[in-house]
C-alpha cells in the first residue's frame, strides 16, 4: 500500500498559483495542466492540484520509498512562493492508504 497525502488550502486564486507552479516545474519534469487541473511527476512522486473556487487541493503520492514530508514542504513551499500576497496559504493534510 502507498501513503496518499491530501491537502486543501482556502484561496481564490488556486488556478493561477497551479498553473505558475505547472509552468516553473514544465521545464524539469513532465507536467501537464490546464486552468484547474495539473499534474506534476517529480522524481519522488507525483503531485496533482485541483483549483476550485474557493480553495486548491492537492494530492501528493510518493514515489518508492520517498519521504512524503519532504513532497508536502517542497510543493507547499514552492506554492507559497506564487501566492506570496496571500503567504503562507494554510493547508489542512490528511493521509491515506492507497490500494496500489
Amino acid at each position: 500500500m502507498t501513503a496518499i497525502r491530501y491537502g486543501s488550502a482556502p484561496t481564490a486564486n488556486g488556478g493561477r498559483y497551479l498553473q505558475q507552479l505547472c509552468k516553473h516545474w514544465s521545464h524539469k519534469f513532465a507536467v501537464e495542466f490546464d486552468t484547474t487541473r495539473g499534474e506534476i511527476q517529480l522524481p519522488t512522486g507525483r503531485v496533482v492540484l485541483t483549483a476550485r473556487p474557493d480553495h486548491l487541493e492537492a494530492t501528493l503520492t510518493p514515489t518508492g520509498d520517498a519521504d512524503l514530508d519532504r513532497l508536502k514542504t517542497v510543493v507547499e513551499d514552492h506554492i507559497n512562493r506564487f501566492a506570496f500576497r496571500e503567504a503562507p496559504l494554510a493547508f489542512v493534510w490528511t493521509n491515506k492508504d492507497s490500494e496500489a
